[in-house]
């Protein structure tokens, strides 16, 4: 395929409608997993509206609730084409509401125009979660003493530690860090900025990569990042991807596992272990608790899955 999927992004109020295209793709390729077909067909439903909007005489980054109505009645319509299948309506409706929920994640909209958009909408999936044990295999993956190894474990136990996106890690300072007190400064969307508690195995593993390892790796130079590549550069999203996912085969967890897996992880292992949903909103940082509220019911699920195998009279 000839698109790239990830480009290093100016700041938002610089970002053409392409560079918000692509980095949309690479949020959903490195972050849900998607495959290259799902992927595809994405870009190609965004360019459409964006030829849409184009023939209006702007993008779709100024598009209002109307263009996007109206976007979809050509479609039903045809105009002069065979009408689009409802099928097809509503996967491009669906389309645009992930990428408009998208850019204002990423604080790049303030408002959504597809939000007052009708239409069936599909029920919430709940995110894979690993049980303890699955992490734990995941953890111990990398091994040895060698620079990347050290920075793998390190990276994979922050995560999982501090509920990070795959951006807030590739994002996270050495600065940061306070390794004493265990807390790390975390930047989340819209530049929002939490503190969160680091446990101890996690500070461990910081701790020996930033004795051992990283300073090999960055060679004397000023890097302010903290996670680097083996040329010593920051890491980047596409490269946490493939560490996540290739310590993830090693553990047999590959058809499971995605970066955002040990996010949601993270969340449902607290709340399981008696964890307050406020204060895991915090943490996550998320902007509304009804977000935070889905591992709740995830945690209910796997309960019920629990006992529903285990009880001797909870099935006939």
């Amino acid at each position: 395929m000839g698109w790239p999927v990830a480009i290093v992004s100016p700041p938002p109020e610089a970002r053409s409608f392409e560079h918000l295209l692509l980095d949309f793709l690479a949020y959903l390729e490195f972050e849900r997993g998607l495959s290259r077909n799902t992927l595809e067909a994405y870009r190609s439903d965004l360019l459409q509206f964006g030829r849409f909007m184009e023939d209006r005489g702007t993008t779709p980054v100024a598009a209002a609730s109307a263009d996007v109505a109206d976007f979809l009645a050509v479609l039903a319509q045809g105009n002069g084409r065979p009408p689009a299948s409802p099928a097809t309506i509503h996967r491009k409706a669906a389309c645009l509401r992930s990428f408009y929920r998208h850019l204002r994640r990423e604080g790049i909209l303030e408002s959504d125009p597809t939000a007052a958009i009708s239409g069936p909408r599909r029920g919430r999936r709940l995110p894979n979660v690993l049980t303890r044990g699955e992490v734990a295999k995941l953890l111990e993956q990398p091994r040895g003493t060698a620079p990347t190894a050290l920075r793998d474990r390190a990276l994979l136990e922050l995560m999982y530690a501090c509920g990070l996106r795959a951006s807030e890690a590739i994002g996270v300072d050495v600065a940061d860090l306070d390794l004493t007190d265990g807390v790390l400064r975390a930047r989340g969307k819209g530049s929002k900025e939490r503190v969160v508690p680091i446990g101890r195995m996690a500070v461990d593993a910081v701790r020996r990569y930033l004795e051992r390892g990283r300073s090999e790796l960055v060679k004397g130079r000023s890097v302010p990042r903290l996670f680097v590549n083996f040329r010593g550069e920051p890491l980047t999203r596409q490269g946490l991807y493939k560490i996540v996912r290739r310590h993830a085969t090693t553990a047999g967890l590959d058809d499971r596992m995605s970066p955002h897996t040990l996010r949601h992880t993270f969340a449902t292992h607290l709340l399981a272990g008696g964890c307050d949903l406020r204060s895991v909103q915090e943490m996550l940082g998320h902007a509304d608790v009804a977000t935070t509220q889905l591992y709740t019911h995830l945690t209910s699920e796997r309960l019920k899955d629990v006992y529903f195998r285990a009880h001797p009279r909870a099935t006939v």
